[in-house]
């Protein structure tokens, strides 16, 4: 009988040292360092004068991973003989199996203007589909850094719908396809009419012919840089 007194002592002996164990309420206050690593295209115009203007780009899905050409296909860079006056044209690389990382490209665009004339008044945002959401993120968490924006054929969220004061003070641009079957032109829709409501001068373009690559329709049209590039930053 002792050794069974013994042995059931020794099962209630962890739920002891459980009720014995102290609670600790701390925080962590440390620096955490990372490494921002990210590809990219500038198409930079020589033997210009002072600051340029800025149009970045964001490919869709289809353009991820280390192949560098891809990041032109579908983009500004087909249609630069309509762009009238010298402007650069910057086209980063999003990694393979994953989605845009808005803070690295904000950093790499901090980077770009502090090693180019570029004019900060002047800097444009675009992108399609994949990049159509990325374009909606980084304006969203940095307004103040663009004259303009153009998402095309993007995917939206929640997100963005409840943050759409941060949107009211930027000239937007929305293009999608009517037949999209790939990124619902429902999501430019939503996002639309959320903007529109802070931002009265946002407009939507659907293009009822075209499924997913409403990018050809957007990119193709001169007014689209003469829009763009008239738009620019308050001092």
């Amino acid at each position: 009988m002792k050794y069974k007194l013994k042995h059931i002592a020794l099962l209630f002996l962890p739920f002891c040292m459980g009720l014995q164990a102290q609670e600790i309420k701390a925080e962590l206050n440390k620096e955490v360092k990372k490494i921002e690593k990210i590809s990219y295209i500038l198409d930079y115009p020589q033997k210009t004068k002072g600051n340029v203007p800025l149009i970045v780009f964001l490919h869709g899905s289809g353009e991820r991973g280390d192949n560098l050409e891809l990041v032109k296909a579908h983009s500004p860079f087909t249609y630069k003989n309509l762009i009238k006056e010298p402007v650069a044209i910057l086209a980063p690389q999003c990694p393979a199996n994953s989605w845009w990382n808005t803070e690295t490209l904000y950093q790499l665009i901090k980077e770009i203007q502090s090693k180019y004339k570029i004019d900060a008044s002047r800097i444009y945002l675009t992108g399609l589909s994949m990049g159509g959401w990325g374009t909606w993120k980084l304006a969203m968490e940095h307004p103040e850094m663009f004259a303009a924006i153009a998402p095309v054929c993007a995917p939206s969220d929640r997100v963005m719908e409840a943050n759409v004061d941060q949107f009211k003070n930027l000239p937007i641009k929305i293009f999608h396809g009517g037949n999209d079957d790939i990124v619902s032109p429902i999501n430019s829709i939503n996002m639309y009419q959320a903007v529109k409501k802070v931002n009265p001068t946002a407009s939507l373009t659907i293009f009822p012919d075209d499924n997913h690559n409403s990018w050809d329709s957007t990119y193709s049209d001169p007014k689209f840089y003469e829009w763009m590039l008239s738009q620019k930053k308050p001092k």
